[in-house]
């Protein structure tokens, strides 16, 4: 900060060059004011938003950390815990969420692990008519959870589970794959100009430093209900389209992802078919592969092993999407057999799920 800051005044219908009374620095007078003695800066608003006297800041916190978890918050008007908020559904948790969050030392980290050990997160989302009788929002958590995760989180997992996933940390922004000619409608000079894809680990590092341009959002971010970034989101909308599915089945790292998958299968799964797909559906959904499942499955590697095995061209098309190299030792038309198959597991419900 300057060591004398700048004067501030109201502006006349908000005109830069035409200032009118002059104001200092300090809370608005609807609001508690700065404790005493605190430096009126940057520093002085942080101990003031973290005050213990403070009744929202540790409240809007933890609500929507619970939103996070649990698809709603504890008071479901996320955006709004003021008087015109919904009553929260339980309001003593709420408080004491809040106030053991503020005695932790506002510990994000242990306040999440707190919620995600909780019985109440861990119960299964199964749903009996009753309970949809009793409670369809589910609001006094009778069952878990379930809501299809986050577009962020439907990239970051394929990636991981098809081995792909970059886990660096920090940096500046990387650029994934996305459609050719993406950025060109909306810049025509400089660096905005002509997208290009990074080469190596910026392909697969966690879509959170994936570079966001708000008048060309990354497509299938937005086909997951991703925000815009042009206003400020505090709850988004979650939808289930056909152009979902499309995108897990052909977007570039998705295919990529599948073929990673399905080189573990071959690589690490076992020497049979059933040992791979045990493998497969394991690594993608964290549960067992049972009976019918798998003789589902079976069928269809062996139809598309067959059909590869006929059609080689179209088998080295497939496995050669994305920048990197399929692995060496395996044979083309069961890497493209096995991929197919890997691009089925990760479209399953119970993947891209929370459930």
């Amino acid at each position: 900060e300057a060591a004398t800051p700048r004067d501030a005044f109201i502006l006349t219908r908000g005109e830069y060059d035409k200032p009118a009374a002059k104001v200092t620095m300090a809370t608005p007078a609807v609001l508690p004011p700065m404790p005493k003695g605190a430096p009126l800066n940057r520093l002085g608003l942080a101990q003031w938003l973290v005050a213990p006297e403070n009744p929202l800041t540790a409240r809007v916190w933890v609500n929507r950390a619970w939103e996070r978890f649990f698809g709603n918050g504890l008071c479901k008007t996320t955006e709004n815990l003021g008087s015109q908020a919904e009553y929260p559904v339980h309001p003593e948790l709420l408080d004491w969420l809040a106030a053991e969050f503020m005695r932790s030392g506002w510990d994000m980290k242990a306040m999440m692990k707190l919620m995600v050990m909780s019985q109440t997160y861990r119960q299964s989302s199964a749903v009996t008519p009753a309970m949809v009788a009793a409670d369809p929002e589910n609001r006094f958590l009778a069952r878990g959870p379930r809501f299809r995760l986050t577009g962020e989180v439907v990239r970051d997992q394929a990636l991981a589970i098809g081995g792909l996933l970059v886990p660096k940390i920090g940096g500046p922004s990387v650029r994934p794959y996305m459609p050719e000619g993406v950025w060109d409608e909306t810049s025509k000079y400089g660096d905005l100009r002509g997208y290009k894809a990074d080469a190596g680990e910026g392909l697969y590092r966690r879509t959170l430093y994936t570079i966001w341009k708000r008048t060309a959002a990354p497509p299938t971010m937005m086909l997951f209900d991703a925000p815009t970034r042009e206003i400020c989101t505090v709850k988004r909308s979650r939808t289930n389209t056909p152009l979902q599915a499309l995108a897990l089945l052909n977007e570039v790292t998705f295919v990529e992802a599948a073929r990673g998958l399905a080189q573990l299968m071959i690589q690490k799964g076992g020497a049979t078919p059933e040992e791979r797909l045990r493998y497969g559906y394991l690594r993608a959904t964290a549960q067992e592969l049972e009976s019918p499942a798998m003789a589902v499955l079976l069928k269809g590697l062996k139809e598309r092993l067959a059909w590869y095995q006929a059609h080689s061209e179209d088998a080295a098309k497939l496995v050669s999407q994305g920048q990197s190299k399929p692995a060496e030792g395996i044979a083309v038309p069961e890497l493209a057999a096995y991929c197919t198959t890997a691009s089925v597991l990760m479209n399953l419900d119970r993947v891209v799920t929370r459930q």
